[in-house]
């Protein structure tokens, strides 16, 4: 059995453990009030299938030997009280639905970490728990992960995948990035060529940019609309919200090498462009025209009708200008709106999509480079470049997801030393993001309240399959949840050594769920990236010394 302290992320208040305790077997019953399917449909799959428990159904609310779901009102829509009775039952109690599913991921890391096994291990398995009250609620209401599809492709099943391994820490949001200049991931029925052309690429580079080396071997692959109906649905059975990402008006040689006329005919030649094959910042961008406005709102109207999430993310971010200056036709448009300069014309880009997104209920949400040439009225900001942006959004009113990649960018390196796979970045460890601070010190407390949450962001460029993937992100990812969720104290006064005791717990839980993260002692051998015959080891891109904090 395990101890409630060992929990992650770590909960509000414990109650407990006392000696006594319940036992599931082959009696335990499932009693869910009006509400809970969700989590009665989890249980059966996921505790249910672990345990070999086919956990009937009751109606007798009341019933013995029971695990009870119910939703209270008076608490907070993802708040949970969990109660295990002396040899009575186990009650889940939310404040709304999600809360319920919630207090059930504290339940299955409660029963070992055979419960996240998919069949039991045993020949007689045993789910037992100790009498205990858990009571818990989420500091931050978006805790998120960006999973970079665009880069490197990750197919359906690792998506879902990534769907579970977010729930089990209760992580609620998924941004899905999913065009870029190397990858368009989305079907979009009227545009085909969107993916017929565009969600492939001869060939990739393999490490940085400036690495000489390449695979060969053409990458690609994009999700069907159903397999984006698929993704939304599970992920709406686990209380995830999952944020579409369609990047404009930079980071667009996907879609301009589909469609030509999207780019700056006037000064490069559009029908020469591949899907591109590298890393950086791309020079080909949008055109400032009302053709190219009509095609991204035909895009965005297939997309609201796939994602039902408030929020749509038009990335705004490392759109170089340079184009927009050469261009006649951008110069001229420049003035027929009265925009100022190249900057201004960014800004109209997103102030056009602000108001089309609201006029059809949704919300516009962007990299912080949105604030350049002013910002959208209704616009929220993914503050990535630092703290900064995040800052003045939030002090002018604007709600804020915090996302710095000093922070929190989990591409970035986790250790020194040439047996790290390839290196990019910042050395930030467990400790780093455990000790990460959502809400910048000194903000005032009318701004604060703008911070709507905090976010991991994943970018793909040097994580070639699902097994990169896993080791970049975890353990940070475990760090980063408890910071996304539980009330913790400043950073410098944060109890890691505590942290890392539960961690020894939660690491047998990622075993049983196949997840290649990195030991605390180092990569794996097979985990290690050897230099090429010839090539230096260092293909990444590190960077030395302490991040700064901006």
């Amino acid at each position: 059995m395990i101890h409630p302290m060992d929990l992650i992320p770590a909960p509000a208040r414990v109650e407990g453990p006392y000696r006594c305790g319940f036992v599931l077997d082959r009696k335990t019953t499932l009693y869910a009030a009006p509400g809970t399917e969700t989590t009665e449909r989890w249980l059966r799959t996921t505790i249910g299938a672990a345990f070999a428990l086919p956990l009937r159904e009751t109606a007798d609310e009341n019933a013995t030997h029971s695990i009870r779901l119910r939703i209270d009102e008076t608490l907070a829509p993802e708040a949970y009280r969990l109660h295990v009775v002396i040899n009575e039952v186990v009650e889940i109690i939310g404040g709304g639905s999600a809360g319920v599913f919630w207090g059930a991921q504290t339940l299955r890391q409660l029963l070992g970490p055979d419960a996240f096994r998919k069949a039991p291990v045993k020949s007689r398995p045993i789910a037992a728990l100790v009498a205990q009250t858990v009571e818990d609620a989420p500091r931050f209401g978006w805790r998120g992960l960006l999973l970079d599809v665009s880069r490197h492709f990750l197919p359906k099943d690792d998506v879902l995948r990534y769907l579970d391994l977010l729930a089990a820490h209760k992580l609620n949001v998924l941004h899905l990035h999913l065009t870029d200049d190397q990858g368009w991931r989305i079907e979009i029925e009227r545009y085909p060529r969107l993916t017929e052309v565009g969600a492939w690429r001869a060939r990739t580079k393999w490490g940085h940019r400036a690495s000489p080396l390449w695979t060969e071997t053409p990458h690609g692959g994009f999700y069907t609309q159903d397999d984006i109906r698929e993704i939304v649905a599970y992920a709406a059975e686990r209380h995830i919200t999952v944020v579409p990402e369609i990047d404009l008006p930079g980071h667009a040689q996907a879609a301009i090498a589909a469609y030509p006329e999207l780019g700056n005919t006037d000064v490069v030649d559009t029908t020469a462009l591949t899907v591109w094959d590298t890393w950086g910042v791309n020079p080909n961008v949008l055109a400032p025209t009302e053709a190219v406005l009509r095609f991204y709102e035909g895009v965005l109207e297939e997309v609201l009708g796939l994602f039902p999430s408030t929020f749509v993310h038009i990335g705004g971010d490392e759109c170089p200008k340079d184009q927009w200056k050469a261009s006649p036709a951008a110069q001229a448009r420049i003035q027929e709106l009265g925009v100022g300069d190249e900057d201004g014309l960014q800004s109209w880009f997103i102030r056009h999509f602000d108001r089309w997104l609201a006029a059809r209920g949704r919300r516009l949400i962007g990299w912080d480079e949105i604030l350049e040439g002013g910002l959208a009225d209704g616009a929220a900001v993914s503050s990535w470049r630092g703290y900064a942006g995040g800052i003045a959004a939030a002090e002018a009113g604007h709600d804020v997801v915090m996302c710095p990649e000093q922070h929190v960018y989990l591409d970035h390196r986790q250790a020194p030393g040439d047996e790290e796979p390839m290196p990019i970045g910042y050395v930030r460890t467990l400790a780093d993001v455990y000790r990460f601070e959502p809400v910048p010190p000194g903000l005032a407390p009318e701004a604060a309240a703008h911070i709507l949450g905090t976010q991991a962001n994943v970018w793909t460029e040097v994580m070639e399959n699902r097994s990169r993937v896993d080791y970049q992100v975890f353990p940070r990812l475990a760090a980063f949840a408890e910071v996304a969720w539980s009330a913790l104290p400043a950073p410098e006064a944060r109890d890691h050594a505590g942290f890392e005791r539960r961690m020894r717990t939660h690491y047998l839980r990622l075993d049983a769920l196949g997840v290649d993260y990195r030991p605390p002692a180092g990569p794996h051998p097979w985990q290690q990236r050897p230099a090429p015959e010839g090539i230096e080891c260092s293909l990444g891109r590190p960077l030395e010394g302490t991040p700064p904090n901006v």
